[in-house]
């Protein structure tokens, strides 16, 4: 089957257009972390973005190659969401239920499709960026019960906190408000998340 004449090419168009929006749906996060003094989160949703970009650049790389000429429209008809408000918790929240509905429900259907129609280095392309997905589902959702709970900067037991302005670092149960060596704000404050969440 040619590419230009598959489902599959739909659905390469439609899973660009939902990394672009993903995109820039984290920057606005992003931008609402910076504001609220947040830098560290803000730090690393921009690595989120990051990759968004990077999984649509992948995905308009094999739309290019689907034809030599150029390719003028592809109609796609789908839902992207648009839930986020401003609000950094909520936000948060809401990029995990994008990114596990991405990973869980809408990339397995266009691999398996990818397959059906002979594209398994499409199929290929899809199954990897599931596993980046589900990371990117994981670090929303930590990031969200830390705010939630009240443990973003506070632990239970002794746990070691790290300034990244100018490396300055102690074992407290929780960071300091401002660096005792450059005085950065809280916010700056290296996260400390289990190795699941990391990115």
């Amino acid at each position: 089957m040619e590419l230009f004449k598959s489902k599959t090419l739909t659905n390469l168009a439609r899973a660009f257009a939902g990394e672009c929006q993903a995109r820039t749906r984290y920057e606005f996060i992003e931008y609402g972390a910076r504001n609220e003094g947040y830098k560290a989160i803000a730090d690393l949703i921009d690595s989120v973005v990051y990759n968004e970009f990077n999984h649509a650049r992948m995905f308009y790389t094999c739309i290019q190659q689907a034809s030599q000429k150029e390719i003028r429209d592809i109609e796609i008809c789908a839902g992207y969401p648009f839930k986020e408000k401003w609000n950094l918790m909520d936000n948060l929240r809401l990029a995990a239920e994008d990114e596990q509905k991405e990973a869980e429900e809408i990339y397995p259907v266009f691999a398996k499709i990818a397959r059906e129609e002979g594209f398994e280095d499409i199929a290929g392309l899809f199954d990897n960026v599931i596993t980046v997905e589900k990371k990117h589902q994981r670090l929303f959702t930590e990031l969200y019960e830390q705010m939630k709970n009240g443990t973003l900067y506070k632990r239970k037991t002794p746990t070691l906190w790290k300034c990244p302005s100018c490396g300055y670092e102690e074992v407290l149960n929780e960071a300091w408000q401002k660096c005792p060596l450059c005085q950065a704000e809280q916010g700056s404050v290296e996260l400390v998340l289990p190795k699941e969440a990391q990115l």
